[in-house]
């Protein structure tokens, strides 16, 4: 691969990245203006996503509408995998479908898992990516750059394993800045004698006849975690592209050992340009797990009362999350969401355009996706347009530029049908000139939590009302 297909010289306009591989914040620079592309690594589909998993589909779907507006809808590509081959989900479908063959326990649980994120997420107002693979599509470039690293001694078969030689790589550790010395062995890897190094990692390990498995040179058997993203982002992006993102926890190992396998791979500087990662998530001040009782899916949040005695909008959950730095820790606290909600509360609806977002509020997300300083931005713009229609417009495509909305109401448990007839029933009374009854009406359907929206047709100036539920 030559320099210029790696080399970012695409025109600068006005986006500022920190880059997690020079610890810097840098002018960004496409390989390609008219294909800009951003890799993410998505769920492993064993178990729904908790709310720290939602930071970082939220923060990239932020990254993605801005890479869009300032490239164009049609130059951008983003690819977010699931990975459905893992022994996690092995374990999870042996523990939940024991009577089932275990190929068909595996689907069983990462479609259900699949499908609740894919809802999950639709409730932030995170965007379908371009591109979805799933690593099970791609057992076949598994197996293939699994051969092309061996063949040019970066890999070696030992103990029923195909494993990565860290050793044969002078740079390792770049990205985590660990030396090869310090390296331990990280999440899904595990310390044995027969490694060469300590952080070896595994490439392709065998199955047993009861585990799943796929045909390749070195037996039946099934990738390793590392080697799938490295092969989706390639098939999708090629060997060099743009951005790579993902959580602060994915640096090392995960992120070093795809860095690791693709330059060696294919003989490049490096994988992507830029590398995003965004910070830790703290439940109400305290590491989030289940021993602390402070474990919450997305889906809890959205469809239960377990936090807070109430369920929670995704759209306040989404609007918590970005009034936080991407890069920074974040408490995920009653205080944060009420205060998310509270904004929510004063911002008047969206309406259809097709105008530019406010300057400004491009510039702060421009620079290192200044989340937190851009709702600043777009509350104050939200308070100007509850004045002046005029100003919705801009508002709406600000709002629509963070993917941030009010919320919607809730009609649940409302009868519309009785609305519209008390409604019809009030306007019939204003014509007949009896006042106290379309008072009495009014005043009934407040008490409900129903506002009426009285005006005029422009044409015959017949009176018109519209409802909707208070916030």
């Amino acid at each position: 691969m030559s320099a210029a297909e790696t080399q970012a010289t695409g025109t600068f306009k006005g986006l500022k990245l920190t880059n997690t591989l020079t610890r810097q914040k840098e002018d960004f620079r496409a390989i390609d203006d008219e294909n800009v592309r951003l890799y993410v690594c998505g769920p492993t589909v064993y178990d729904y996503a908790h709310i720290g998993n939602a930071r970082p589909a939220i923060v990239f779907d932020v990254m993605f509408r801005l890479l869009k507006h300032l490239y164009g809808e049609d130059h951008v590509t983003y690819v977010r995998n699931i990975t459905d081959v893992d022994d996690k989900i092995n374990a999870r479908a042996l523990r939940d479908y024991p009577d089932l063959a275990l190929n068909d326990a595996i689907a069983k649980v990462t479609r259900k898992t699949a499908d609740q994120y894919h809802k999950d997420i639709k409730a932030l107002h995170v965007q379908e990516p371009t591109f979805e693979p799933r690593a099970t599509q791609h057992i076949e470039g598994m197996v293939k750059m699994i051969g092309v690293l061996i063949e040019k001694g970066h890999a070696y078969q030992a103990g029923g394993e195909v494993l990565f030689d860290t050793g044969s790589m002078p740079d390792y550790g770049g990205l985590s800045k660990r030396k090869l010395e310090d390296q331990l062995a990280g999440a899904r890897i595990a310390v044995d004698a027969h490694k060469k190094n300590p952080g070896d990692f595994v490439l392709w390990k065998l199955s047993s006849e009861e585990e799943p498995g796929w045909d390749s040179p070195w037996g039946r058997g099934r990738p390793g975690w590392h080697i799938e993203c490295s092969v989706m982002s390639e098939h999708h992006l090629g060997k060099v592209f743009d951005i790579h993102g993902g959580g602060l926890d994915l640096i090392f190992p995960h992120h070093e050992n795809e860095i690791a396998q693709s330059c060696c791979a294919h003989d490049t500087r490096t994988m992507a340009n830029y590398w995003m990662h965004n910070g830790f998530l703290q439940v109400e001040g305290r590491k989030m797990s289940k021993s602390e009782g402070n474990f919450f899916t997305i889906q809890e949040l959205l469809e239960t009362e377990n936090f807070g005695g109430r369920k929670w909008p995704g759209e306040v959950l989404r609007l918590a999350m970005l009034m936080t730095n991407y890069r920074e820790p974040i408490d995920f606290s009653m205080r944060k969401l009420e205060e998310a909600e509270n904004l929510l509360a004063k911002w008047p609806d969206l309406v259809e355009t097709n105008v530019e977002p406010d300057p400004e509020i491009v510039e702060l997300l421009s620079d290192d996706l200044n989340s937190s300083a851009a709702i600043q931005a777009l509350h104050a713009l939200a308070v100007e347009a509850a004045k002046d229609p005029q100003k919705l417009p801009v508002y709406s495509a600000s709002a629509d530029l963070l993917g941030v909305a009010p919320v919607s109401a809730d009609l649940s448990g409302i009868d519309e049908t009785a609305i519209d007839a008390a409604v019809k029933a009030r306007l019939d009374a204003l014509k007949n000139k009896n006042w106290d009854e379309a008072d009495r009406i009014r005043n009934e359907l407040a008490s409900q939590g129903i506002q009426l929206k009285d005006s005029k047709d422009s044409e015959t100036g017949e009176r018109l009302t519209s409802w909707e539920v208070k916030k």
